[in-house]
C-alpha cells in the first residue's frame, strides 16, 4: 500500500554467464545481501527481483538472472526463463567477467537486446583481481558496440559510475502515457466509481484505483469517489458536472445509465490498456468478437494470481458474456502470473486482464506476439463496454480507438 507497485517501476536486467559475478553486483547496487552469491557456477536459479530507488529514475526493480550458459537439462530450463526477462526488461546490464572475457555468449545476447530496442551497458567486473588491458577492454567495446564500465562488486569500486551511466541511459519514454492526467486539468473534477464487493481486498483499494487517484492528485485536480450506488447522488452534489467519470469495468451498465451524456464516461481497465499497452489494437481485438462462432477457442491471460471468487471476471462473467454473444459453447483457457504461451495460432482471440501487475514493455511485448500471430487481442474492459453496447461512449477521450472501432 505504500510502495510503488512493481508494474510502474523501471525494469533493469542483469545478465551474463555463470560465475560472472551478476548476483554480487545486485547486492552492490542495493547495498543488501539479497541474492545468493558463491564461488559455485550456477547457483541462482529463478529470476530474483529487488525493488529500489535510482535518483532522478525513481522507483526501478533490478532483476538477477540464471547464467546464459547454463548446461545440462535443468540449465536449458534455466537459461528459458532467464531469456523470459527479455519480455520486461527496460534497461539491461551485461555482466562480463575480465579474466573470462567477452565471447560468443555475450555477443548473442547484446545482439537480442539490440532486436527488441532495449538498451544495453556492458560492466567489466572483478577488477580487483587486476584490471583487464586497454587494448582488449577497447576490442570488447568495438566488439559489441555498447557502452562499458569497470567495477568491481566486491569492492564496489566503480559501481557509483555504473549507476550514473544507468541513469544517462534509461530510456526517457518507458513509462508510456499518463494514466489520465493529459484528459484533465487544474481543479477538475474526476469522479471514481469503486464497487466494493466480495472480491474487493480489505481495508484497500485495488492498484488501478489508487494509481488513477493519485494521478489526479499530480494534476491538481479533485478525486471523488464513491460505489456505484453513491454515484446519482454524488453527480446531483456537485455545483458543476465532473469532468470526467471514471468506473470499475463490471459497473459499466448501471454507470452509464446513471451518467449525463455531456460527461466523458469511461473506465480503469480502458485507462490502463493505453497506459500500459496500445488501446487502438486492444479495440480492434473487440471488434473480432463479431466474427466468432461456437466451438472456437479463446485465451483469457491474467498477469497475476489470485484467489478467485464464486463469480469471478475472468473465469465466469467473460465467458458467459462471450458466449451469450456468439449463441453458443466456446473453448476457453486460462494462464496467469508470467506465463504467456507463444504458440497463440490456435486460439481465435485472447482476452487479457488489465495488466495492472505488469509493467509496458512486457504487455506491449504480449500484444507484439499476438499480432504476429495474427490472433486478436483484447482486454477485460474493452470487452465488457463491447459486449455491453457502450463502448463507442467510454472511447470519446481517445479519437484514434475511437476511429478503430469505427473503421475509419
Amino acid at each position: 500500500m505504500q510502495d510503488t507497485p512493481r508494474g510502474a517501476r523501471l525494469h533493469i536486467a542483469i545478465f551474463g554467464r555463470r560465475n560472472a559475478g551478476k548476483s554480487s553486483l545486485i547486492n552492490a547496487l542495493t547495498n543488501q545481501n539479497i541474492a545468493l552469491v558463491s564461488d559455485v557456477p550456477g547457483t541462482t536459479t529463478d529470476p530474483v527481483y529487488k525493488a529500489m530507488e535510482i535518483l532522478p529514475i525513481g522507483p526501478v526493480v533490478i532483476i538477477d538472472t540464471a547464467g546464459i550458459d547454463d548446461e545440462g537439462e535443468l540449465g536449458a530450463l534455466r537459461v528459458e526463463r532467464t531469456l523470459q526477462v527479455l519480455n520486461k526488461t527496460d534497461l539491461a546490464l551485461m555482466v562480463i567477467d575480465q579474466a573470462a572475457g567477452v565471447s560468443d555468449w555475450e555477443e548473442g545476447l547484446v545482439a537480442e537486446l539490440k532486436k527488441r530496442n532495449i538498451p544495453v551497458i556492458g560492466v567489466v567486473n572483478k577488477i580487483d583481481m587486476g584490471q583487464p588491458a586497454a587494448a582488449e577492454t577497447l576490442n570488447w567495446t568495438k566488439r559489441l558496440a555498447i557502452p562499458m564500465v569497470a567495477v568491481s562488486a566486491k569492492t564496489k569500486q566503480g559501481v557509483e559510475e555504473l549507476k550514473r551511466q544507468m541513469i544517462k541511459h534509461a530510456p526517457e519514454n518507458w513509462e508510456g502515457p499518463p494514466i489520465l492526467g493529459d484528459l484533465i486539468t487544474g481543479g477538475d473534477t474526476v469522479v471514481l466509481v469503486t464497487p466494493i464487493d466480495s472480491a474487493a481486498p480489505k481495508g484497500r483499494l485495488i492498484l488501478p484505483q489508487v494509481q488513477a487517484i493519485r494521478d489526479v492528485i499530480d494534476q491538481d485536480a479533485i478525486a471523488v469517489v464513491v460505489k456505484e450506488t453513491q454515484l446519482a447522488d454524488a453527480l446531483a452534489n456537485l455545483r458543476q458536472p465532473p469532468r470526467l467519470v471514471v468506473t470499475d469495468s463490471q459497473a459499466f451498465k448501471h454507470v452509464a445509465a446513471v451518467t449525463p451524456d455531456d460527461v466523458t464516461l469511461t473506465s480503469f481497465s480502458i485507462l490502463f490498456a493505453r497506459y500500459k499497452g496500445d488501446l487502438e489494437t486492444l479495440v480492434a481485438g473487440a471488434k473480432a468478437i463479431d466474427g466468432l462462432k461456437p466451438g472456437d477457442r479463446v485465451l483469457i491471460a491474467e498477469g497475476c494470481t489470485h484467489h478467485r471468487q464464486k463469480d469471478d471476471i475472468g473465469t465466469v462473467k467473460i465467458p458467459r458474456w462471450l458466449q451469450q454473444k456468439v449463441g453458443g459453447e466456446l473453448k476457453f483457457e486460462w494462464v496467469s502470473g508470467g506465463n504467456f504461451p507463444t504458440d497463440l495460432e490456435q486460439y481465435q482471440l485472447i482476452v487479457h486482464c488489465g495488466a495492472c501487475m505488469l509493467n509496458r514493455r512486457e504487455m506491449l511485448y504480449r500484444l507484439a506476439v499476438a499480432r504476429e500471430k495474427g490472433v486478436p487481442i483484447v482486454n477485460y474492459g474493452v470487452l465488457i463496454a463491447y459486449v455491453h453496447g457502450i463502448l463507442p461512449r467510454v472511447l470519446m477521450p481517445f479519437p484514434a480507438a475511437r476511429r478503430v472501432l469505427d473503421g475509419k
